[in-house]
């Protein structure tokens, strides 16, 4: 487990330009809870004029709770709590006016402990009233109302704390699976990534549809498209038919094919400025 929030931007769409428009911070959570979560996610923003942000997810479910002042309706100007499960698709987002977002993004396999009925299968590609899928009602005030950060990172922990998330090794199992399958670029096919961690094929897309939402398949394509993005927005010269090759496809083509299906646009379209 890496020590302190990711320093990357893996699956930001344009991450100078997002980060021009709102004030983006992530935090550590309390020790105990970070056998589970990557890291908290902050958010604040205010804007003279609307701006779209857009992120290729990574396979992990969020807790989020935000406010948009120029929302559409109450819920959304006074503030509220759901449980995003793994995208499989692009997210992108409105922002306008003034508003503010906390999230909890857990590690792929980490959410499953603190929501033990259901598969996490079961919450993809969904956003459910946090209220309703867990076992305490989030204290959505307590946590988007403080300008102290520090504050709202004490009322996150508190309110996780309070769910008594318990060990679980086929969770574990699936965390380390997926971690490996992030670092390791040579991990290309469902097969070799199931005799490596001991299991069949079978039992490793079981092990995914309970504990991560997604199949392991999924996975390795994803992290392909976040490396792929994190060169294309930091190389100008990227060279994308050796890049392909290094993230195990056959050809160039497959790879552009891949990235402007899953983001919507081909990867030259992200060249810096």
């Amino acid at each position: 487990m890496a020590a302190g929030p990711r320093r990357d931007t893996r699956g930001i769409v344009d991450a100078p330009d997002l980060f021009a428009h709102v004030r983006f911070r992530r935090r550590e959570p309390a020790a105990a809870l970070r056998p589970y979560l990557e890291h908290y996610w902050l958010i604040d923003w205010d804007l003279t004029e609307p701006y779209a942000a857009h992120v290729v997810p990574h396979p992990s479910v969020n807790l989020v709770f935000q406010r948009y002042e120029a929302g559409d309706g109450p819920r959304e100007r006074s503030g509220y709590a759901e449980v995003a499960g793994v995208d499989p698709g692009l997210f992108a987002r409105k922002l306008a006016g003034r508003g503010r977002v906390c999230g909890v993004q857990f590690r792929p396999g980490g959410f499953r402990p603190f929501a033990p009925g259901r598969p996490v299968s079961a919450w993809t590609g969904l956003r459910s009233d946090a209220a309703a899928a867990l076992r305490l009602p989030p204290p959505v005030r307590g946590v988007l109302d403080p300008d102290d950060e520090n504050a709202r990172v004490t009322a996150l922990d508190a309110f996780l704390l309070a769910l008594e998330p318990r060990p679980d090794p086929q969770a574990t199992l699936a965390m380390a699976v997926v971690d490996r399958v992030r670092t390791d670029r040579t991990v290309l096919r469902v097969d070799r990534l199931a005799r490596d961690a001991g299991l069949s094929a079978r039992s490793l897309q079981r092990l995914f549809s309970a504990y991560v939402g997604v199949g392991p398949k999924w996975v390795i394509l994803r992290y392909r498209i976040h490396e792929a993005l994190e060169r294309a927005g930091s190389d100008p010269a990227v060279d994308w038919a050796r890049l392909a090759a290094d993230l195990g496809y056959s050809d160039q083509a497959h790879l552009v094919r891949d990235f402007t299906a899953t983001v919507g646009v081909p990867p030259t379209a992200f060249a810096p400025r």
